[in-house]
């Protein structure tokens, strides 16, 4: 049974809960919901397992805090004997509005401390989803800013987008990067409509 591998990115415990480092975990848990499936505390992480038309799927939020996912991403690989192919990891974006997000079969890190872990530990040649948190902070704030809590109008609105992002996941799944790239990334361009208004 071919065996896949979804890393959503996030900081373990309540304070960090729903802040916008945290959005891997917040698709990861939306998955779960969706599939009726619930975390278990294991070895380096919360992991949640399923599948989908024969094929398993494992979950995984790492436990490892952000700056050292690489080593929850390695242990789960070889633990389960995943081909890196099937692996796909979902993190927060700064880069990209609100909402808004991007698949790509490899590249680099972008600046992010998840991202750059795991390069460190198993190179660039992996799957990442990266999903848009904005950037509207001040010049010096981008630490206060992603380690922020959404609103509850910032979730309404991106609620919908993470949902669409679990459909990427399952398609990415069931019909590999390349087919999943093509039909999504033109609709991960518009952002959850949440802007400040102008003054």
């Amino acid at each position: 049974m071919d065996k896949y591998l979804i890393v959503g990115l996030g900081n373990p415990g309540d304070e960090y809960a729903l802040t916008r480092h945290n959005t891997g975990y917040m698709i990861l848990d939306a998955f779960a919901k969706a599939s009726n499936i619930v975390f278990e505390d294991r070895r380096y992480g919360y992991v949640a397992e399923t599948s989908l038309k024969g094929r398993k799927v494992f979950l995984l939020k790492p436990t490892t805090f952000m700056n050292l996912s690489g080593n929850a991403v390695r242990y789960w690989l070889n633990k389960e004997n995943i081909d890196q192919k099937r692996l796909l990891v979902v993190s927060d974006d700064v880069a990209l509005p609100l909402g808004a997000f991007r698949l790509k079969a490899n590249g680099s890190n972008g600046g992010h401390n998840g991202l750059g872990h795991i390069q460190q530990l198993i190179g660039q040649d992996y799957a990442r989803l990266r999903m848009g948190i904005g950037n509207e902070f001040p010049r010096g704030g981008q630490i206060d800013w992603v380690l922020g809590k959404y609103n509850e109008e910032e979730l309404k609105a991106l609620q919908p987008r993470i949902d669409l992002v679990v459909e990427v996941i399952k398609s990415f799944v069931l019909a590999g990067i390349d087919i999943t790239m093509n039909q999504y990334n033109k609709q991960g361009k518009s952002p959850a409509i949440c802007q400040k208004p102008q003054e």
